[in-house]
């Protein structure tokens, strides 16, 4: 275990706001169709790799039940 880090709750925290981003950019893709131009997919790209990463950096302290003791 860590003795330092974000606890047990932000990492929820942090995992529920990655999914919730990843949903609405679905949800924007959905609506607004793919993009055409360059912008457009480096901004799908930006998003998926933040939410993407940070959904599997909390997912994977979760497992491995790497946070510090709450008291």
């Amino acid at each position: 275990m860590s003795k330092y880090g974000p606890s047990r709750r932000d990492l929820r925290y942090r995992a529920g706001f990655a999914v919730t981003g990843l949903s609405l950019t679905a949800g924007a893709l959905a609506y607004r169709g793919w993009p055409t131009g360059p912008g457009g997919w480096e901004a799908i790209g930006i998003a998926l790799v933040f939410f993407g990463g940070t959904l599997i950096w909390a997912l994977r302290k979760l497992i491995r039940q790497d946070y510090p003791d709450e008291t």
